[in-house]
């Protein structure tokens, strides 16, 4: 299949690592020009230097102008953003009985707020250009809230509600909105909250995970790579007819339809 990317301007934030590293290798090996953000600059830098057209970029997003300023320097590196991945690190875990209105504010900004504030950076030139996609990294707690992750769900709830809204105004513009939802991936992520489930339960963490992997029907986690492949489809130009929708990349682990 021919994706349609070579030479599209890709923004990917939080790709220093994880999902968001590799739905970036996944995009640059589709031929797009690829601008990776996170706060180790060092570390984003070296990633980016691996792939055959992109840029890293050390920037911080919980801070004040830092949207704007990571647009600003995406635009200088390859010009206007076609693709725009909506991706953040996940926050503490805690249940629902734990949480603080403080920390309920600050995981709202790092899921919700950053998000709306890229999306209304770029969504003006894709409008006039007449084409642009917006994928969203969600989880499977979006369609079925996961237990001590009360504020992903929050967040993460918040932002599905934006995109789908936000999918339904943009569609007739050629640009598409969705959101792609992962299980458990096998990331550096997982593999601390898999720590806690074992420090919680008196496991080891091996036992922890092999607790988690027997939930899901394709019996092992998600490889990262396996992800970003989901996402460059729903960025690509076949997926030209999809929008609006939460695709999810869990191995069978939310059972509802």
């Amino acid at each position: 299949m021919d994706t349609g990317l070579k030479g599209k301007n890709v923004l990917v934030p939080g790709s220093s690592s994880g999902i968001g590293l590799a739905i970036a290798q996944a995009l640059a090996e589709e031929g797009a020009n690829v601008v990776l953000a996170a706060r180790r600059e060092d570390l984003v830098r070296a990633e980016a230097e691996k792939l055959p057209s992109a840029v890293g970029v050390g920037i911080d997003l919980n801070l004040d102008g830092a949207p704007e300023q990571l647009v600003a320097a995406a635009e200088k590196a390859f010009g206007p953003i076609d693709v725009l991945v909506l991706n953040s690190g996940g926050p503490a875990p805690g249940g629902a009985t734990d949480v603080t209105g403080e920390q309920t504010l600050a995981a709202v900004n790092q899921l919700l707020l950053q998000h709306i504030t890229l999306v209304s950076l770029v969504l003006p030139g894709m409008r006039e250009r007449g084409w642009g996609r917006i994928v969203a990294v969600g989880s499977s707690g979006v369609q079925a809230p996961l237990p001590n992750l009360a504020l992903s769900n929050i967040g993460r709830a918040g932002l599905a509600g934006y995109l789908k809204t936000l999918a339904n105004e943009v569609a007739a513009d050629g640009i598409t909105v969705n959101m792609v939802l992962p299980g458990r991936i096998d990331t550096d992520r997982v593999a601390s909250l898999d720590a806690g489930a074992a420090k919680r339960t008196g496991k080891t963490p091996e036992e922890a995970r092999a607790s988690s992997e027997a939930t899901i029907p394709a019996g092992r986690y998600g490889k990262p790579e396996e992800f970003g492949a989901v996402v460059a489809f729903m960025a690509s130009v076949p997926a030209a007819y999809v929008t609006g929708e939460q695709i999810r990349c869990d191995g069978g682990l939310v059972r509802s339809y």
